[in-house]
């Protein structure tokens, strides 16, 4: 009897360790998994990525976060760069013109893509924000011993060629930002303006994009100087000009006596003035004491032969 009571008395104490094995096993298993999806979920919103590529990122380099995101950028600028050769001929009508304003200083940019989709999508409105910042770094750079006004005109060569973080190229931003979304991107066109201190900029985006609050974004923008009007009307100003600006899309500046030529009108101060037609605007920029010195106006998508000159 002693030797049957002592055998399932080990039976027993063998059966509770596998079971306490087996539940501690599961418990750190459990704890590893969440780990584990914290992990990607961290991962997947720094980057932007997809699931698949976030996890593969992970199980490539043992769950390091750091390497996953360096390796995960790397594939996406190279899967990019492949992209934008095989996507190099198709139409990118759609996007965005962003426009920033920092003291005297002023910066608009158009950046393409091929669908008004991907145009919405925060990725994109990042590079829109990317390319004016750079711009304007370079403006800056550029007119650091430049007093009076100064205007500089960008192409897409010239603009791919300026760095953003970290030392990278803006073609290379643009590179991953086609890997990230799978279509057609470029950058197009930008101008800078600086003025003198008694100078001011006004602006006006229509269609603008809910959310963005540094750099104002939408399909048009209008950047105008002028001088003179009452220093709290002069933000007001600014934006009823550039309102006429991007309704009326004058070409030229023309005189404050010329005299309106009809409908056909493209100098912007015979023209019917959009906030009060029954004044040209030449007329409205008396009755404020101001005037202006000169305008550019930004249409997305419009055809080389209306960009600024």
């Amino acid at each position: 009897m002693s030797l049957t009571f002592l055998f399932r008395a080990m039976t027993r104490d063998f059966a509770k360790v596998s079971v306490c094995q087996h539940v501690q096993s599961l418990h750190t298993g459990c704890q590893l998994l969440a780990a584990e999806k914290a992990l990607l979920m961290k991962l997947r919103k720094t980057t932007g990525y997809t699931f698949i590529n976030c996890k593969k990122a992970l199980e490539r380099f043992d769950n390091d976060i750091t390497q996953a995101e360096t390796w995960l950028h790397a594939e996406a600028q190279k899967e990019g760069w492949s992209r934008a050769s095989k996507l190099e001929g198709r139409k990118a009508k759609e996007g965005l013109v962003g426009l920033f304003i920092q003291d005297t200083a002023a910066v608009m940019v158009e950046v393409n893509c091929e669908t008004d989709f991907v145009a919405r999508n925060d990725k994109f409105q990042q590079l829109v924000k990317a390319v004016a910042f750079a711009t304007l770094a370079h403006h800056r750079n550029k007119t650091q011993s430049k007093t009076g006004y100064v205007k500089s005109i960008l192409a897409g060569d010239e603009l791919n060629k300026l760095c953003v973080e970290e030392g990278a190229s803006l073609s290379d931003r643009v590179a991953l930002t086609i890997g990230r979304l799978g279509e057609n991107l470029s950058v197009r066109r930008a101008v800078t303006v600086g003025v003198p201190a008694e100078w001011h900029i006004g602006s006006y985006v229509h269609g603008g994009v809910h959310g963005q609050t540094e750099v104002a974004m939408g399909r048009y923008a209008a950047l105008v100087v002028f001088q003179g009007g009452e220093k709290e009307q002069w933000d007001v100003l600014g934006r009823k000009l550039g309102q006429h600006i991007v309704g009326e899309a004058p070409v030229s500046l023309g005189n404050m006596d010329d005299l309106p030529c009809g409908e056909s009108e493209t100098r912007l101060l015979p023209q019917t003035f959009l906030g009060d037609p029954s004044r040209t605007v030449a007329e409205f920029l008396r009755g404020q004491q101001a005037r202006v010195l000169d305008f550019i106006r930004f249409q997305c998508g419009e055809s080389v032969d209306d960009q600024v000159k």
